[in-house]
């Protein structure tokens, strides 16, 4: 799979590098952004977020080793999933190049979140996400809609063969939550096998920090709990960190129409995509990504800047005719629910047994 330690914004996703002609709808809406100030970097935000976010998982860590070999170990597998995934946020945020301005730097701190922090290749997960924001919900160019486990578009799920396939691809809405719980999983692994393919850069390096994230986590688990209790624990962290993961970016794109033809930039990424209406609690539950319209038009606009954005970007929406899709968070998951079902309903008729 291919991938690359090019930072984010640098690939065509961003005012930096977008030179859109002069007097375009993007170019207008960019200008309006940026006398408001929202490109700006928040250095303070940052700062408090790797403080408390690092301080909270030494700290759990620290209550792993004290609390020993008890089943209270379990609540303890649950708090990491969520430090794990906040922990995921900021290498988001690193990759766009919201934090820093040095690309070394940001390579260099990304590295260490993604892959000696959470166990996730950071060059892997950087090209794969790349190629989304170029192209979000394209049927050919985007990543994230291609053919997998569950089948995104009508013609996917027709060309499921077998009984267990077209089966999971019929019913694939009653089971995508359930199969959030390996999405932690599919991520490491995805990543190690990545690391033998072309594309990401600091093979060497990468191999290295995963090695050792891997080799600390299972001595730790294996030395302090016995095994019964040291493969609950990892089942428990992995499948919350997996479901954390997969319910943070379902809301953003699955259900919102699929694209084939080419369209320009300001309206393929807002065409693409769906905000989550939420309190200050659900912007930092999702790490921000609620606002995936605002992050998707302006990739290197820092977190806490796009909930201040989103009012402008939906006016000049409204003035151009472009449709702006917002939900509350229950209602965007059963967008989702409601799509997947529909994709598979070719596979539940009587006539497909037959095809």
């Amino acid at each position: 799979m291919p991938g690359s330690s090019t930072p984010l914004s640098t690939k065509g996703t961003g005012p930096s590098a977008i030179d859109p002609p002069k007097g375009s709808d993007y170019a207008r809406l960019s200008h309006r952004i940026c006398q408001a100030g929202l490109l700006e970097r928040r250095p303070g935000h940052y700062a408090a977020r790797f403080v408390v976010t690092l301080s909270l998982l030494g700290g759990t860590i620290a209550g792993f080793f004290l609390l020993g070999d008890s089943w209270l170990q379990i609540v303890l597998a649950a708090i990491l999933a969520v430090l794990f995934t906040q922990i995921a946020f900021l290498a988001h945020d690193v990759g766009h190049r919201q934090v820093f301005t040095s690309r070394r730097t940001a390579q260099i701190v990304g590295l260490l979140l993604a892959d000696a922090g959470i166990g996730l290749s950071y060059g892997w997960w950087i090209g794969k996400h790349t190629r989304h924001h170029a192209n979000p919900n394209h049927v050919d160019d985007d990543p994230d809609v291609g053919v997998g486990v569950i089948a995104w578009s009508e013609e996917h799920a027709r060309e499921r063969r077998g009984v267990a396939g077209r089966a999971l691809a019929g019913w694939q809405a009653f089971l995508f939550f359930p199969l959030l719980l390996l999405e932690g999983l599919n991520l490491y692994v995805s990543g190690i096998r990545a690391l033998w393919q072309r594309g990401v850069k600091h093979k060497g390096l990468e191999a290295l920090l995963l090695g050792l994230h891997t080799a600390a986590c299972l001595s730790a688990v294996f030395l302090v709990l016995s095994p019964g209790k040291a493969l609950v624990f990892l089942a428990v962290h992995q499948g919350i960190f997996g479901f954390y993961m997969g319910c943070s970016f379902a809301p953003n794109h699955k259900g919102m129409p699929l694209l084939e033809e080419k369209m320009d930039f300001l309206r393929k990424q807002v065409l693409t995509s769906r905000n989550v209406r939420g309190s200050w609690f659900v912007d930092h539950a999702l790490g921000g990504l609620n606002y995936q319209i605002e992050h998707h038009l302006f990739p290197s606009m820092p977190m806490p800047n796009l909930r201040r954005a989103k009012p402008l970007v939906q006016a000049f929406c409204d003035e151009h005719g472009i449709p702006y899709h917002d939900a509350g968070l229950f209602r965007s998951y059963r967008e989702v629910l409601t799509y997947l079902h529909q994709v598979g309903a070719c596979l539940r008729s009587p006539q497909s047994t037959n095809s």
